[in-house]
């Protein structure tokens, strides 16, 4: 069906979209986080390291905590203006296009970084380039399935994250081995990936359509107000800190993760066993994410799901510490893919339902987004100053568990769903 076949994104959809849809939206979003998390996991760790080996520790931190905050205020713009695009191709294509083609140069780009402000800045480019693509598809997904259907269309969503993960990271080994343990073999990968893996989404052309006199009109003032997320005792509010928190402990515990395995651990092949525990985690996390999704549709509860995915999360950051060795850390990535399989599909799903208006979905996920990107930011900090100042390694997987295991009792302060 074409976009200009479909109603306004402030009508509430009553029937599924196709499988065809599903799929390819699974395919952009996969497409996305391939951009993001090949870099994330293997290529700014080791090309921090052939920028500053004696720094890089800091190198990293940098260059992530500023792609990061690039990306915590890109989200929402994007989406506020994609709420607003009137058209032919409808409401969120142009941006999963834009996204995808200007992602892919920013990833040419950061190939080519051999300083920090080169790296600082390819960076920045790709976070907020992707965040373009990412913040359509996610407000798609409200736009054309209706809330009965969100759990799957969550889990699908979120497969796609952690299948991203897997795909970029083995495309980062295998391109930079192919490039003689450079990053431009890897980088040029995932650019490659990121557009072919969105053109079917574009070709499909089922997008919503807004017609001109439904566009709400542009204030900046409301626009900057919303980025808080319209006061922490309202159910919004509450789902957006329960996912910062729960962010915020997995971005701890994993922004070294390399580090951890060469310098904790002291195995001999840190960046194969990162490959290792990311295949690990998603294979896991593969036999959990959908099928959680749908029970919690089924059950028409969403609260006891994240509560119980915290738990689980939590237990795999302890195993860290209480079990420091690869065959711990290989059991501490499985328990982790369970937990957060369950936790990925049943929040989005969760989170759709607590929006505060139809009109502004994009905008709003936006903001929720920054509670995913915002621990980006804060990490880089925290965990730095852990590892070199407050007992290493130990020190930091306790506080990533404490931290995320408080923000998923959290989510019984909200009511308004079950």
């Amino acid at each position: 069906m074409s976009a200009d076949a479909r109603p306004g994104a402030a009508d509430v959809p009553t029937a599924n979209p196709p499988r065809r849809w599903m799929a390819s939206m699974a395919l952009a979003a996969l497409a996305v986080n391939v951009g993001f998390f090949g870099p994330i996991q293997i290529l700014l760790a080791r090309q921090a390291e052939f920028v500053s080996a004696g720094s890089k520790e800091s190198v990293l931190a940098l260059v992530a905590g500023v792609g990061a905050l690039c990306s915590m205020l890109a989200n929402p713009v994007w989406g506020a203006l994609s709420d607003r695009t009137t058209g032919r191709w409808g409401m969120r294509l142009p941006w999963v296009l834009g996204g995808a083609l200007a992602g892919a140069g920013g990833l040419l780009l950061l190939s080519t970084a051999n300083s920090v402000v080169g790296m600082v800045l390819g960076w920045s480019v790709v976070q907020i380039a992707l965040n373009a693509e990412f913040a359509a598809l996610a407000a798609a997904i409200p736009d054309q399935v209706p809330v009965a259907g969100r759990g799957a269309a969550g889990g699908w969503f979120g497969l796609a994250q952690t299948v991203g993960v897997l795909i970029g990271t083995g495309l980062a080994v295998t391109g930079g081995d192919a490039t003689g343990g450079s990053v431009l073999g890897g980088y040029a990968a995932c650019a490659v990936f990121v557009v072919l893996a969105t053109i079917p989404f574009v070709v499909l052309r089922r997008d919503v359509r807004l017609p001109p006199e439904r566009r709400v009109p542009w204030d900046a003032r409301a626009f900057a107000r919303g980025f808080w997320p319209r006061g922490f005792g309202s159910d919004f509010g509450w789902a957006w800190l329960t996912r910062f928190l729960m962010n915020l402990g997995n971005a701890i515990a994993l922004l070294y993760l390399l580090y951890y395995l060469k310098d904790g651990i002291q195995i001999a092949d840190p960046e194969g066993g990162v490959l290792v525990l990311t295949a690990t985690y998603a294979v896991i996390l593969l036999s959990t994410v959908v099928a959680a999704g749908v029970w919690s549709d089924r059950l028409g509860r969403r609260r006891v799901f994240v509560l119980g995915s915290g738990v689980v999360m939590a237990v795999a950051s302890v195993l860290m510490v209480t079990w420091p060795t690869w065959a711990g850390a290989v059991v501490a990535a499985a328990v982790l893919g369970l937990g957060f399989g369950t936790y990925t599909s049943v929040d989005f799903a969760l989170v759709t339902q607590v929006l505060p208006a139809a009109a502004d979905r994009g905008k709003d996920l936006g903001v929720i987004n920054i509670a995913n990107t915002l621990p980006q930011v804060l990490s880089p900090v925290v965990a730095a100053t852990i590892v070199a100042n407050l007992g290493g390694y130990t020190t930091l997987y306790l506080v990533s568990a404490a931290i995320g295991l408080l923000g998923a009792v959290l989510v019984y302060r909200i009511k308004g769903v079950r």
